[in-house]
């Protein structure tokens, strides 16, 4: 069992260039390759404590008070798990100019998948990348993601690869998806100042407890648990380096 590698459980919200929603968040569930078996397990353990069917999707859309008890334990199991960790990045599409900077709207979505797994990456580790399978140009979507993410490796910077597999899933059929879709859901909702749900908002009250962040900025670089990037435009453009 290779205790270096790394999986990463991706998803994202309001992706589409007209969709009519501001804010973007693309994000990632972390753990070790070794741990994610038993994460599965506690994960439908918790499901059955709350008589959840096993094969019920964990979504941001899907809370309500019917199920705050189920959702609040979630967030509590992932916070006092040492083997989880989240990144997202988030940004107001309102604010993007494609034109300006000689890019199309898939370019742009590619280089912020990049800029959020690179948050992510460390020497001496490998990583699985795993996609929620979203629309027929999946396939593509695989090739250019490992392309763009080992252009480190060749700067150099590793000497082997570090990009070990890219693979989409079906994110009813993974868990660790699921979690990511709702954290996800949680930062998008909160920068778009919804609040007409109850119990997103205690959900969104208890990660601000857990993290100490506000989850409307970007915290520490090097934060390991619940690591946020709020990109701005008119700030850094240049995203490649």
């Amino acid at each position: 069992m290779n205790s270096n590698e790394i999986n990463i459980y991706c998803d994202e919200s309001c992706h589409l260039e007209n969709d009519n929603q501001k804010i973007m968040v693309i994000g990632g569930i972390i753990c070790p390759n070794h741990c994610r078996k038993q994460i599965y397990c506690d994960i439908r353990d918790i499901k059955t404590r709350h008589k959840i069917p096993k094969n019920s999707e964990i979504k941001w859309t899907k809370v309500s008070n019917s199920k705050k008890d189920f959702y609040m334990e979630l967030v509590h199991y992932f916070f006092v798990n040492p083997s989880l960790g989240f990144r997202a990045i988030f940004f107001d599409k309102q604010m993007l100019n494609h034109n300006k900077f000689n890019q199309t709207a898939d370019e742009f979505y590619y280089k912020m998948y990049y800029l959020m797994l690179k948050g992510i990456f460390e020497s001496n580790y490998q990583y699985n990348i795993y996609l929620d399978i979203k629309d027929t140009l999946g396939y593509k979507k695989i090739l250019l993601l490992k392309e763009i993410c080992n252009k480190l490796q060749i700067r150099k910077e590793y000497s082997y690869e570090l990009v070990k597999k890219i693979q989409e899933v079906r994110s009813h059929e993974v868990e660790l998806i699921q979690l990511a879709d709702l954290f996800i859901g949680a930062v998008g909702y909160i920068n778009r100042r919804l609040a007409s749900n109850n119990t997103k908002l205690e959900i969104i009250k208890q990660i601000k407890e857990q993290t100490g962040y506000s989850l409307i900025t970007s915290t520490f670089l090097k934060e390991s648990k619940f690591n946020l990037f709020h990109w701005e435009p008119q700030r850094e453009e240049m995203i490649w380096d």
